[in-house]
């Protein structure tokens, strides 16, 4: 790694906590939700999931705008459970790895997520490692938080001046080619994290 870098921001989902789109989509689709989701760089093509993780809706907002989309009532915790499903377990080595490099670096987490993907992966990675997801971080940001969502370089910015960073003095993590392309425009360093890297081997 770069001897300039100070700083280190991760992605969350991908790179940290294992996700499963599709696991997402078929439990809407036993909904009655067909054809309406469909994976896209963990995107989806219908504004009501977009809004979701740029924060421009309530949790109540969401669940509705949801059965708008489904043929039948479906309860508050059907469409939460379906939401999470994506999730799955956190990688107990690279949280090992953010743990080492928070002794030389600051480290900071940028996720594109919502309220509901939030209580749900918190409350996991407590139950799993007995502290809170924020306590691995200076910092953590979340989309839904700021306003702004990954790949748009106003999200970057915002992170960056918010946390007082220079760009080229900061590594950016994620498993989203879009989302390193667009943070390269800042003058960041980044790593393109695919299925088949081995994230330990970077550092």
């Amino acid at each position: 790694m770069a001897t300039s870098v100070k700083n280190i921001i991760f992605d969350l989902g991908g790179v940290l906590l294992g996700i499963d789109a599709q696991r997402s989509i078929k439990a809407f689709e036993d909904l009655g939700m067909p054809q309406l989701i469909k994976a896209g760089g963990w995107g989806y093509n219908h504004p009501v999931f977009l809004d979701m993780e740029a924060g421009k809706l309530t949790d109540d907002e969401f669940r509705n705008g949801i059965r708008q989309l489904l043929p039948k009532q479906v309860e508050n915790d059907e469409i939460d459970a379906a939401w999470c499903a994506m999730i799955l377990n956190y990688f107990p080595e690279r949280i090992e790895l953010i743990n080492r490099l928070s002794k030389d670096y600051r480290v900071y987490l940028f996720s594109n997520t919502n309220a509901i993907h939030i209580r749900h992966f918190h409350g996991l990675f407590s139950q799993t490692f007995g502290h809170s997801l924020s306590d691995l971080f200076v910092k953590d940001y979340y989309s839904s938080e700021i306003g702004l969502r990954k790949p748009a370089i106003e999200s970057f910015n915002y992170v960056l001046n918010d946390a007082g960073l220079k760009a080229e003095e900061t590594l950016f993590v994620d498993d989203s080619d879009a989302n390193v392309e667009s943070a390269k425009k800042t003058g960041m360093s980044t790593i393109w994290l695919t299925p088949e890297s081995d994230l330990l081997s970077f550092f």
